[in-house]
């Protein structure tokens, strides 16, 4: 697919350094228009300290600079991912080429689906090592220094699928907890799984947790993932004011998603609660951690395991408690002995076997002006009610400073070296060796004749494990009146095993053992079991590098994801659930181009129906509609069976969404791209003939105007009688009403001449005489 002019990235280039720290810049101030159409991460370029509190900016990074917006490579952007084909049928689709190429667009939803399921690693210290890791500036734990490294592992990763073949991965990652985190347990089956009442008009009850203040008992919430997004949209419009002229034309980008789309999904995925119905969020290995100043290392070591395995911290007994303790010393540079440390850790690997690490690491807390200092990134896969607490925290207190930390280069090297070896010669063989045995002593027997049979005696109580049944179950059932199979039950262990396989990126044999225990969960009437294992057939079949006919998708896609969804929302109550199953299919089905682009629209609008999001994210699903209709491309000079009216359509309907949101500036986006759509089709196939739409659109247009200059006007009053000059000593002064001169931005000056700038005043009114002559026999194509 040739990209379009609109869709090329913008400039190279450094960031525009301050006013503040620049010479005395003359600002020049113009009114914004809907015809300068910016794209809100390329305007948020120019003003990098938010207005009501400069240090607050960090927090906003990942909307600032989206990922995958700017290409670091000299080719530019990726190429894109949507599968070539016909029109009007499937489109070939290798999921190992989609895959392969995901670390270099993080943003790209497909990436994010395999970046979100991934390896959990909980992290359990000694007290000694919680004061050494406080002394360095980490007031949560060595939990929150490994975090953001265990994002992205360092160098390749092999991994063995279920048929010996090996394949190599660049972009693998895992996700560290801290242990016994996030937990919630299920509902019993006598009390009803629809006890707690859930509102579905556009938003959830408040009944599901309080937003911002830790996780809910009922998994993430959607009003946390809502106000998240929503303060990162406030932050850009506030910045958008104090940008004097737009630097580029863009409207929606069909390869690069929107930053604020590609936050919200993240933060749906980040912080996947700890539940009994599926295993992503139970840990495959448990970090059990002590430190040098420990004088009982050894009994500290057994004492830490016996806890995290039967003593007070142990898990609840439907998670698996035989997953993999990896010891770790931390060894502190400055103070202590390293040849007591290298004695210690050689008595560890004795005691405790070869899964053991020796991190060494400086006790001292590093500064911005250390000469061997970097910076810590912050981590992405934070979940949504951390990530507002801290926004809250910044708008609450004046005195809030830089979340941004920093640590030694030599930090960074040793945690990047013990991670890659953790996962490489502990986790992924571990995972390996319990995917081989599951799959050989538990799912083989349930293939086959011999399988179905044992199936079906089961159902009907004619064999079996009788010792939990109860009324409304069958008396072979292994479900649990309290709403759980036990760890043990070859329900779970099958579930388990169909998880590994994916996290290990097998797909073939993780859809293989879902599809197997769709009839088991069915049967047993463990609802939330059935959606979520309906949901995970779905979407890992739609990753598998197989094409899939129209016949086969309704029969296999369509009636897994009609299932997920019908339990989610009928039998569970779970709104959360239906979110993430619709608005995954929605992409990956986007992805596979030709007819499944219907289908993903199909299921976008049932995302909407539904009224279980709120207001940010149906405007965002309105977009990605759009989107995803203009992703197929038509054949031939009049490119026969495109979807560009109905992407148009849906842009339309988007800037009526972010308008009545107040949000003009994503509005000015999906306005514009509706105009320049409708202004490439063919002479006359345009809206000037429906009366309706064209006053529909040309209505939302002014009000965006008169909203935009209502805000440029306030945003004048606010600057006052102060100075059109910024001083580069004036750094006490309060910037809030001044304008960022946009000099030095990628793409200003003589490449933004020829712009369109002129308000779109002059053209209501042009347009309003000309439907006037319409009514005459005069016909007029307002939009080209």
């Amino acid at each position: 697919m040739r990209p379009s002019d609109h869709d090329s990235p913008p400039g190279g280039g450094s960031l525009p350094t301050s006013p503040i720290a620049s010479p005395a810049l003359r600002v020049q101030k113009t009114r914004h228009t809907l015809n300068d159409v910016s794209p809100l991460y390329q305007s948020e370029l120019s003003l990098p300290y938010r207005r009501s509190h400069p240090s607050a900016a960090s927090l906003y990074a990942s909307t600032l600079s989206p990922p995958g917006s700017r290409s670091q490579s000299p080719v530019g952007r990726p190429p894109s991912r949507i599968a070539s084909g016909s029109v009007f049928g499937a489109a070939s689709n290798n999921a190992l080429a989609l895959t392969s190429g995901g670390g270099d667009s993080p943003g790209d939803p497909l990436n994010l689906i395999l970046r979100a399921f991934v390896p959990h690693v909980a992290v359990y210290t000694s007290e000694d090592t919680d004061i050494l890791l406080k002394e360095k500036g980490f007031g949560r734990g060595l939990w929150e220094l490994l975090r953001p490294f265990g994002e992205r592992v360092q160098g390749k990763v092999i991994i063995r699928d279920s048929n010996g073949s090996s394949r190599t991965y660049e972009d693998y990652s895992i996700h560290f907890v801290q242990f016994g985190d996030g937990v919630v347990h299920p509902e019993s089956v006598t009390t009803g799984l629809r006890s707690t009442p859930i509102s579905r008009t556009n938003g959830v009850s408040g009944k599901l947790g309080e937003p911002g203040r830790g996780q809910p008992r009922q998994g993430i919430a959607i009003p946390d993932v809502e106000a998240v997004v929503d303060r990162h949209l406030t932050y850009a419009e506030e910045s958008f004011f104090s940008l004097p002229q737009s630097p580029t034309n863009n409207g929606l980008d069909i390869d690069v998603p929107s930053p604020y789309y590609a936050l919200y999904l993240r933060r749906l995925l980040s912080g996947l609660p700890l539940t009994p119905h599926e295993t992503f969020a139970h840990p495959v290995a448990c970090v059990i951690a002590i430190s040098s100043r420990n004088q009982t290392p050894i009994e500290t070591l057994r004492r830490l395991y016996t806890e995290s395995s039967t003593g007070d911290k142990r898990l609840p007994n439907w998670v698996d408690g035989e997953f993999l303790r990896y010891y770790v010393l931390v060894h502190e540079e400055e103070r202590d002995d390293i040849t007591r440390s290298m004695s210690l850790f050689d008595q560890m690997k004795r005691n405790l076997g070869l899964h053991c690490h020796l991190l060494r690491i400086r006790g001292t807390q590093s500064v911005a002006t250390d000469d061997d200092s970097i910076p810590l990134p912050r981590s992405e896969w934070m979940s949504a009610s951390e990530e507002l607490a801290d926004l809250r925290k910044s708008e609450d207190h004046e005195d809030f400073e830089d979340p941004t930390r920093y640590i030694f280069e030599s930090d960074a090297t040793a945690i990047r070296t013990f991670i890659r070896e953790m996962v490489t010669q502990s986790i992924i063989p571990t995972m390996e060796r319990h995917v081989s045995v599951w799959n050989d002593q538990v799912a083989s027997r349930r293939r086959g004749l011999a399988g179905r049979f044992v199936g079906l005696t089961k159902r009907w109580g004619f064999g079996g494990n009788s010792r939990s049944s109860f009324p409304g179950q069958s008396s072979g059932s292994n479900y649990d009146s309290l709403g759980f199979y036990r760890q043990d039950a070859p329900e779970a262990i099958m579930r388990k095993l169909a998880d590994y396989a994916f996290m290990l990126r097998d797909w073939k044999l993780a859809h293989s053992t879902y599809d197997l225990l769709r009839s088991d969960f069915n049967n047993d009437k463990a609802w939330r079991y059935h959606a979520a294992v309906n949901e995970m057939a779905a979407i890992s079949l739609l990753i598998m590098p197989q094409n899939l006919s129209a016949k086969s998708r309704a029969e296999t896609i369509d009636t897994a994801f009609e299932a997920a969804f019908y339990s989610y929302i009928t039998r569970c109550s779970a709104p959360y659930g239906a979110l993430r199953c619709l608005s995954l299919g929605l992409e990956l089905l986007r992805i596979r181009g030709g007819s499944s682009v219907d289908e993903a629209a199909k299921w976008g609008i049932r995302l909407l129906e539904s009224k279980i999001m709120g207001p940010v994210g149906d405007a965002l699903i309105k977009e990605r509609l759009a989107v995803c209709y203009a992703s197929k491309k038509g054949l031939g000079t009049h490119l026969w069976g495109g979807r560009r009216r109905k992407s148009a359509l849906w842009s339309v309907l988007g800037a009526e969404a972010w308008v009545i949101q107040g949000k003009y500036i994503q509005a000015q986006r999906c306005l514009n791209e509706a105009r320049k759509t409708y202004s490439d089709l063919p002479s006359g196939n345009g809206i000037d003939k429906f009366a309706y739409a064209s006053a529909f659109v040309l209505g939302i247009g002014k009000k965006l105007n008169e909203n935009l200059e209502a805000a440029d006007q306030e945003d004048d009053d606010d600057s006052g009688d102060q100075s059109e000059i910024v001083d580069e000593e004036s750094e006490a002064l309060d910037t809030r009403g001044r304008r960022i001169s946009t000099l030095g931005l990628p793409g200003a000056g003589s490449g933004t001449a020829g712009l369109e700038t002129a308000p779109l005043k002059a053209q209501l009114d042009a347009s309003e005489e000309e439907r006037g002559k319409q009514d005459k026999g005069e016909a007029k194509d307002d939009f080209g």
